[in-house]
């Protein structure tokens, strides 16, 4: 077993950890899923498969880490050879989930100095994002910042993070302070809690299964990363609990900082990124004080999408120190140079490669499309074969109990593992297999 640096408290540990969850799809694709879905009945669904899939995918992830000390691959290759498949899945979806992920960080920088220059956003965001260089500087300074803050290894990414996300909650605050004062935000309400049993079906149910896999960023292999600098003395168990719970918790303040604006002014909710980038700049800019609360907005964006952005970097960097045998600087550099590279067509898939598709999917959405799609999914159903029963659990449950609290739900937690979880898994893959397809087929 490698010795490694752990986390120097509790708080931070949780703070990293759900940092690392709460990126930009809980500022803008939770809500609008439960507004769309059927308001409080997806939610209530959502809740469900938080306890039956998500903690428990986190527990598995996270004592796995505390258990070997090691980077994914190396994680699971200490059960089998053959289960380093199941690390290789999480470390190659967290390289290129980050490589794309920056170019919108890059936008969000690009926004955050706009307003603070000029008070007011970029003139036109298509053409912004279309022009010939300009988006591969801000995703490069975007990754810079990642970048630095993981060559101080986990102190630096701790430290960050038990600024950043008390921050976010701030900040998020201030923005729901003045959403609900406005003229019509009772119907932004209405669309994210109201109960419409009309919108839920199966593809609610489904949605509500998928948004779970991903808003946790399970099978990422950062959880086993961050579990991986956990003490021994660490509760496991209630760990994953505040993290699900935090992240739960920054979506709906999300949806209640965001919705009751776009409702106001008549706006649509489902434009995705483009909600934010696009459309509520419009809001921000007929609203008294607006460009104080764009640049107050778009500081809380910037913390979510670096928090998680580091994390995504740090399990590739793990990988460099455990199995490359590389310092962390020279990994970290070196890491972030390549995920720099790689996102460039990324970067300039919406304006110079927008004649380049593949599969009919752009450049930049063909690289979502294989890490949500196909890695994620794929290492969840291999990491429930290869822990569940070519393992044995009981195994994560010795190291789950060090802290000396029995876990009374270790039964119910291994049933989990080798049957509902892969279950529910597998439905996502299959869903996002069908999804590919669709779109392939046009």
């Amino acid at each position: 077993m490698k010795t490694k640096n752990q986390w120097a408290s509790k708080l931070g540990f949780i703070m990293a950890t759900a940092g690392a969850a709460i990126g930009l799809g809980n500022l803008w694709k939770f809500p609008y899923l439960m507004g769309r879905n059927g308001g409080a009945s997806f939610l209530a669904v959502y809740l469900f498969f938080i306890c039956i899939l998500g903690v428990p995918v986190m527990m598995i992830e996270m004592s796995l880490g505390r258990r070997t000390r090691h980077d994914p691959i190396q994680a699971y290759g200490d059960i089998t050879s053959n289960a380093r498949i199941v690390g290789v899945f999480g470390v190659a979806a967290a390289f290129l989930i980050l490589s794309y992920y920056s170019v919108i960080g890059g936008w969000i920088i690009k926004y955050i100095v706009s307003y603070a220059s000029t008070f007011q956003a970029p003139v036109d965001f298509e053409a912004f994002i279309s022009a010939p260089f300009e988006p591969v500087v801000w995703h490069f300074l975007f990754l810079l910042v990642t970048t630095t803050i993981c060559c101080f290894g986990i102190g630096g990414i701790e430290k960050v993070s038990k600024i950043m996300m008390p921050l976010l909650f701030v900040l998020l605050l201030v923005i729901i302070g003045r959403g609900i004062t406005l003229p019509g935000a009772g119907e932004g309400f209405k669309f994210v809690f109201i109960p419409n049993r009309s919108a839920f079906n199966m593809t609610a149910v489904s949605a509500a299964l998928g948004q779970v896999f991903y808003s946790l960023s399970l099978c990422m292999g950062i959880t086993i990363t961050y579990g991986s600098y956990l003490s021994d003395q660490e509760n496991i168990p209630r760990s994953c609990l505040s993290v699900a719970g935090l992240d739960t918790v920054i979506a709906l303040m999300a949806g209640i900082a965001i919705f009751p604006a776009v409702f106001s002014f008549g706006l649509e909710p489902g434009q995705g990124p483009g909600l934010i980038f696009g459309t509520l700049p419009k809001v921000f800019s007929a609203i008294k004080g607006g460009p104080f609360f764009a640049l107050v907005f778009f500081t809380l964006v910037f913390f979510a999408a670096v928090t998680s952005a580091i994390a995504l970097l740090e399990v590739t960097v793990s990988f460099a120190l455990d199995t490359l045998r590389l310092s962390r600087r020279t990994g970290t550099i070196l890491l972030g140079t390549a995920c720099f590279l790689v996102g460039i067509p990324s970067a300039l898939s919406f304006g110079t490669l927008s004649h380049v598709t593949i599969l009919n999917y752009s450049v930049f959405d063909f690289i979502g499309m294989i890490t949500d799609n196909i890695l994620l999914p794929l290492g969840g159903v291999t990491m429930c074969y290869y822990i569940g029963w070519k393992w044995d659990p009981q195994y994560l449950v010795e190291e789950i109990e060090k802290d000396g609290i029995p876990f009374k739900l270790k039964k119910l937690w291994i049933l989990c593992i080798r049957f509902l979880t892969p279950i529910m898994v597998l439905a996502v893959t299959i869903t996002g297999f069908y999804n590919i397809y669709m779109t392939v087929r046009g």
